[in-house]
């Protein structure tokens, strides 16, 4: 068991702690001895006593027990006895002065109860010169002694080395006491300094090596026995002790009567006489002779031992220094009572500091120094003692280096492991082939000091080369040149598993004969080919020419392993995607205009741009040609990429050129359009804007369902933009639709495009409008739509800024069929109206030279006009125009649409538009403002 140490500092804890580790196996009466020592040298005290009491404290207590005074002398001091008792009875701890039988001096006794949970067992007590009094921390000590003492006797049990019962109940109490005191080694004196008389105990006598019976003894004797060295200063002490009337301690040789030599150490006072002079001293010896070969044994060991050990007092000068401290320390001698701050190590930062603190706060501290003479790394350990400071110096360079380098493996490791996890994700992230290559030149080039890299498909026993960074088109193409069956390193890429590394030219050379012509490149020094594998077969390969020779480790072998798993993966996935965004792109291209048709009416140009990230979109445009040479505009916007959006584009722009060959006006047209887009869900969201222009008029009606508003250009420069809320997207509105009447002069332009290519994250819409007007109007040729296109594409999506949306543009020339081209009679409505119909044909068709026209085109006017008269309400009008064909056009107030069908043998009519489909190449109708108007096509001879 340890005792409470709560209330004890400094000496008195450590006393405690060492008394509380070597009592065990300790008999009880080894345990109170050596209990009785550590009191009386705590309290540096003249000697002190042990008694003991009856169970229950019913007997008187006895002297059971002595330290530094003899036995015979404390028996004879009846005041000490009447002490103990007083603490025996009262079980708290007493101090009090007694008198010496002399009654020369005065001896302060200061007793404890040896007190368990269950009696009061005894009494310790320490007598002390004059009356100074006990300091906190030697009360505490003394009454933790008592305490651990107390229980640790009342554990008595057959394995401590006595007896079951008490050892101070035994027979022949004062004989075992005398045993343990000559086991011990430590015995009284008293010399009388007046008359030169010398008495020592047993004890004394054994210590000494002096036979009893050699007596009666005098201080010759004890001079006699001072070994010749040691003489002087003992008899110093001994006489400077008297004259001061101190405490005598001292430690010397002693050559004993049988020959043998041992250390002594001596502890005594002086008793002053009655007249005040000092009469006698009396105190204790004991046999210091194995505690010294000890310490020199000790000494020994630390001279000759590896690590560096120094040892300073309070003045912080050298008392001890070993071999390897002096090799450390200064290459010269006299290392001894200089002060370390004297020394090169002194000049350690941070070293005096930690020294004085840890003398200051009594608890040994530790730091690691590099040392200025050797520059090498050591561990200081600081370590208090009562006389000053040692210091441990133990090289720990080698252990630093260690603890170094696997720091910066750990670190190394760490810094892979983060560089392969943001290489993965980077990877991840790469969407195509070409993507992949930028993220090996970025990443993974660096890495290996290469410049170059080259991914090499398989396919049916023959190399492509599917990507590359850094290397010429000319190697490239010669690559391709040579297959895989070829002997080189890319052949045992393809037969294993694991990337072929050449680090230098020569080895490949000897490796293989025949140089892959894939590996002549210029400042190519030495390769690293890393297989990309399937689960089923090899794939293909990506050559990384490095630009200077080097060997790799066993580690970066297995990084160049891993690398080869993720780069496969990456361009396997990769491969998969650009072979669906060619799909995808060609189906967009399929559902886009090939070529825009040649209309008189219309000179037209467009461009599509997909987003950067190369996805498909729904943005599309048409022209699509309509009766009398009008001409529709269309442009619209599927929202979102991918093949879902595209193929909804493709089928919206279907039905618009179904709904516009139908001949329905703007407005309902985009009606059927949003009913389309209603069924498809409310996932979708499109736009839509429809123009239809007329070149006989110049007339342009438009709506738009969510779609930005057309720029109109106009010939002298100036630009408008209709000022016209458009309606809401196709899907979302309700009709109906809002339309914008407009009349665009000759030569005029009307500019058409989606949302994505006048607005992104980077501007507005209304700055996109501004820098496309200004493009517009900037040098503007009319006659090169397609240069202008290109103008407009290159100003608003430059390459350096990554889009997001695709983007379409569609710019149409207005052009104007001339007056002579067109010739116009109002009928009335009766039935001579057909015979004038056929004067004002033959009239103008002769004008026109068609003269090849004139029966077929006389027959169809008449029987449009009579189906008119017949059936239709006016006013009446016939229109001829002359273009790429010859269209008649009769026109008139009802809302009736005639329709073809086939008349029986006995019917007498409804054989009109069949005759009129035989006769011409197409024919229709189409509702205007205030009827209808059917038209038809005949081509023109030559």
């Amino acid at each position: 068991m340890a005792p409470n140490e709560s209330s004890i500092t400094g000496t008195g804890k450590k006393r405690l702690r060492v008394l509380a580790s070597v009592s065990r196996g300790l008999s009880d009466s080894q345990v109170l001895e050596c209990a009785l020592d550590q009191a009386v040298a705590h309290f540096h005290a003249l000697g002190g006593t042990v008694h003991w009491g009856g169970l229950a404290g019913s007997h008187e207590p006895r002297l059971v027990l002595t330290c530094g005074l003899p036995r015979t002398a404390l028996q004879a001091w009846d005041e000490v006895g009447d002490v103990v008792a007083r603490t025996q009875s009262d079980g708290v701890l007493v101090r009090r002065p007694v008198a010496t039988p002399t009654r020369s001096s005065t001896v302060m006794v200061t007793a404890v109860p040896l007190r368990n949970s269950e009696t009061t067992l005894g009494v310790l007590s320490v007598l002390t010169d004059g009356p100074r009094e006990p300091t906190g921390d030697q009360r505490a000590f003394l009454e933790g002694l008592a305490s651990w003492l107390a229980d640790r006797l009342a554990l008595s049990s057959p394995d401590s080395g006595v007896r079951q019962g008490r050892w101070w109940q035994e027979e022949s109490t004062d004989s075992q006491l005398r045993q343990a005191l000559n086991a011990v080694r430590v015995g009284s004196w008293e010399w009388d300094i007046r008359t030169g008389g010398l008495a020592w105990d047993e004890a004394g006598l054994t210590v000494m090596g002096i036979e009893p019976s050699t007596g009666p003894y005098n201080i010759d004797t004890w001079v006699d026995i001072i070994h010749p060295d040691d003489m002087p200063r003992v008899m110093a002490a001994t006489e400077k002790a008297v004259r001061t009337r101190s405490i005598y301690e001292i430690e010397y040789r002693a050559c004993r009567p049988d020959g043998t030599v041992g250390w002594m150490q001596a502890r005594g006072r002086v008793v002053m006489g009655e007249d005040g002079e000092p009469a006698r001293m009396v105190g204790t010896v004991w046999d210091t002779t194995e505690g010294r070969l000890a310490r020199e044994s000790v000494d020994h060991a630390l001279r000759y031992m590896t690590d560096a050990f120094l040892a300073v007092d309070g003045d912080w000068r050298i008392t001890f220094v070993n071999l390897s401290a002096e090799r450390l320390l200064a290459p010269t001698e006299g290392l001894h009572g200089r002060m370390l701050w004297d020394l090169p190590a002194g000049t350690l930062p941070g070293l005096e500091a930690q020294c004085r603190q840890a003398v200051a706060e009594g608890e040994p501290a530790s730091f690691d120094v590099q040392w200025p003479t050797d520059h090498r790394w050591y561990h200081v350990r600081l370590v208090p003692v009562p006389a000053g400071l040692t210091l441990y110096l133990t090289d720990v360079t080698e252990r630093r280096i260690r603890e170094a380098e696997r720091r910066a493996a750990e670190h190394a490791a760490a810094e892979r492991t983060a560089w392969i996890q943001k290489l993965t994700r980077t990877l991840g992230e790469a969407v195509g082939v070409r993507d992949v290559v930028r993220v090996i030149a970025e990443r993974v080039l660096p890495r290996l000091g290469a410049t170059a890299l080259a991914v090499l498909a398989l396919e049916d026993n023959r190399l492509r080369v599917i990507g590359s960074a850094g290397y010429s088109r000319d190697l490239l193409g010669r690559s391709e040149e040579q297959g895989p069956v070829d002997r080189s390193a890319l052949a045992d890429v393809f037969e294993g598993p694991a990337p072929v590394v050449i680090g230098t030219r020569a080895e490949y050379r000897e490796r293989y004969p025949d140089l892959a012509r894939l590996t002549a490149g210029e400042g190519m020094d030495g390769w690293v080919l890393l297989p990309l594998a399937a689960p089923e077969a090899p794939t293909g390969c990506c050559v990384i020419p490095l630009a200077r020779s080097r060997r790799f480790t066993g580690e970066e072998r297995t990084l160049l392993a891993l690398l080869s798993g993720l780069i496969a993966q990456a361009v396997a996935r990769a491969r998969l995607y650009d072979t669906a965004q060619t799909r995808a792109q060609a189906l967009q291209r399929l559902l886009l205009p090939r070529d825009l048709p040649a209309v008189p009416g219309v000179l037209a140009a467009a461009r599509y741009l997909p987003a950067s990230s190369s996805d498909v979109g729904g943005d599309w445009y048409d022209v699509i040609p309509l009766s009398a040479e009008r001409v529709a505009l269309v442009i619209g916007d599927v929202m979102g990429h991918g093949l879902a959006e595209a193929a909804t584009m493709g089928r919206l722009r279907t039905a618009v050129r179904t709904l516009a060959d139908l001949e329905l006006p703007p407005g309902e047209l985009l009606t059927h359009l949003n009913d389309l887009v209603s069924d498809l869900g409310a996932d979708y969201c499109v736009t839509c804007l429809y123009a239809v222009y007329d070149p006989t008029t110049g007339a342009c009606t438009l709506v738009s369902a969510g779609h930005p508003m057309p720029v109109v250009v106009h010939p002298d420069g100036t630009v408008e933009i209709p000022d016209a809320a458009p309606n809401p997207p196709l899907g979302a509105a309700e009709p109906p639709f809002d339309t914008v009447d407009l009349h665009l002069p000759e030569r005029s332009l009307l500019v058409l495009y989606t949302d994505g290519l006048v607005e992104s994250a980077s501007y507005d819409i209304d700055s996109g409008l501004a820098d496309l007007t200004r493009i517009l109007t900037a040098g503007r040729r009319q006659d090169d739509l397609d240069s202008l296109c290109e103008a407009v594409i290159t100003a608003m999506r430059p390459t350096r800024q990554p889009a997001t949306d695709d983007a379409a543009l569609l710019i149409a020339s207005a052009n104007r069929l001339s007056a002579e081209d067109v010739a116009t009679w109002e009928l009335p409505e009766d039935p001579i109206a057909a015979g004038q119909a056929r004067k004002h044909v033959r009239e103008q068709l002769d004008a026109w030279d068609l003269d090849d026209l004139v029966m077929t085109t006389e027959l169809v006017a008449s029987e449009l006009v009579g189906n008119v008269i017949r059936h239709a309400r006016g006013p009446v009008r016939l229109r001829l125009l002359r273009s790429r064909t010859l269209i008649c056009e009769v026109s008139d107030g009802s809302l009736t649409t005639p329709r073809i069908r086939r008349a029986a043998d006995t019917d007498e009519g409804g054989r009109g538009l069949q005759l009129i489909a035989a006769l011409c190449q197409r024919w229709g109708a189409r509702y205007t403002t205030d009827g209808k108007s059917i038209w038809t096509e005949q081509a023109i001879p030559g």
